[in-house]
């Protein structure tokens, strides 16, 4: 016998429902989050089953520590995307109800009949989970200092233009020295020489200083248009909070950086994606924990391709077909696949020879950048099935065209 449970979550509590291969319902409760909650969950299901195998699990999530436990208990779990819930729910209910209840018995149903379209939670090890959990810390970081230097750009562009002329990048380290120094026009058109070249110095510089405080101070004392003293004075001030902040961020993002390094090392199959043109430890890392490494999770290069979302999507209808990028994906999975291609082309001669054959048929640079991601998830996914390091020749030697080949094109 099995018995198939929806599970709708919230921050305390857990709306559970029961029911058999029939649909029939055989409880439901509202269970409290932590152990007293788990434990309530393993008498409910247990006035029922034998077996915890036999109890097959739907719930709108993958991760968290009730997860955990479900799993360790043995029983399938179900991690059921909420999109394809909100969906299944509206096939069974066009009046636009809804309530936890109702979303637990949903996914109840869900399991019971659909769970073949789904997969169950991967089987990660603890060391994939870890890498995962510092690299989305490390990049949620770095996103923080993006939108923290975009509210510095925006500010300084209402008073401080020239603070925009002098520096490119204002997360760098000169940037913040100096605008931290003088944080308004007037402090810094007054400053010397000698004044940036200590403070580029205070800020981590320690070579072309006299260069780098030449190339400053000019820009720092042209013609600008000015705001009025009490606006300049109030901007001054969230300027430099602005900057405290983001030179915070920068140094937590570097020891978490250097975490994140250590952690991928240490895992077994670091060497095959350092080996990957491309693919150093941050985007190694990034890529290694949103794929995890359970070795049955992706059945062929094709699922692993299309969980990525660097395989094109085929929308077909009638006579009229379609192909186009997946804008439904794993952002975090992607971004470090994109950048991971377009490195490279760089080292690898066979990446080159297939961006270029890409941009020559037509495709824009993007497209071929998908195409180039989508080729190197399938090597990787070869490489990873038969553990073995990435090779040159082994991944291009078939697209390259053979001496015969070569010499019909000649004549």
């Amino acid at each position: 016998m099995r018995i198939f449970v929806g599970d709708d979550w919230a921050e305390d509590h857990h709306d559970v429902h029961v029911m058999n291969d029939d649909g029939v319902k055989l409880a439901s409760r509202r269970l409290p989050e932590g152990v007293d909650g788990i434990r309530g969950f393993h008498e409910l299901v247990g006035m029922h089953i034998d077996e915890p195998g036999e109890v097959i699990v739907g719930i709108e999530t993958d991760r968290g520590l009730w997860v955990t436990a479900l799993a360790a208990a043995g029983y399938q779990v179900y991690a059921i995307n909420p999109l394809s819930a909100s969906r299944y729910r509206e096939r069974h209910n066009v009046a636009g109800a809804k309530s936890d209840a109702g979303d637990a018995k949903m996914l109840a149903d869900l399991v019971r009949t659909d769970r073949h379209n789904h997969r169950q939670i991967a089987g990660d090890t603890p060391e994939a989970e870890a890498i995962r959990i510092i690299a989305r810390g490390h990049q949620n970081l770095i996103w923080a200092r993006t939108r923290h230097t975009n509210m510095l750009r925006s500010a300084l562009r209402e008073y401080y233009p020239a603070a925009l002329e002098a520096f490119d990048d204002l997360a760098d380290r000169d940037c913040l020295a100096v605008v931290a120094k003088a944080a308004t026009p007037g402090e810094g058109a007054r400053l010397t020489l000698g004044q940036i070249e200590a403070v580029l110095k205070h800020g981590g510089r320690q070579r072309n200083l006299r260069r780098r405080a030449l190339e400053i101070q000019p820009v720092l004392r042209a013609a600008q248009l000015g705001a009025s003293s009490a606006v300049t004075a109030a901007f001054a001030a969230t300027t430099r909070a602005e900057v405290g902040i983001i030179a915070e961020l920068n140094r937590q993002i570097s020891q978490l950086e250097t975490v994140l390094t250590e952690t991928f090392g240490q895992h077994p199959d670091a060497d095959i994606y350092l080996s990957m043109p491309g693919f150093g430890f941050v985007l190694g890392a990034r890529v290694l924990g949103e794929f995890g490494d359970d070795p049955n999770r992706y059945a062929s290069s094709k699922s692993r391709r299309n969980y990525a979302g660097t395989s094109p999507l085929t929308v077909a209808s009638g006579k009229k077909a379609t192909v186009k990028a997946r804008f439904v994906r794993n952002r975090r999975l992607y971004d470090p696949l994109d950048q991971a291609a377009f490195c490279s082309m760089i080292s690898s001669p066979g990446c080159r020879q297939f961006y270029d054959q890409r941009r020559a048929v037509g495709d824009m640079h993007h497209q071929a950048l998908r195409a180039l991601a989508n080729r190197l998830v399938g090597i990787l996914h070869g490489c990873l099935t038969h553990h073995s390091l990435y090779d040159e020749h082994t991944a291009w030697a078939h697209r390259q065209p053979q001496p015969n080949q070569q010499h019909q094109q000649a004549a």
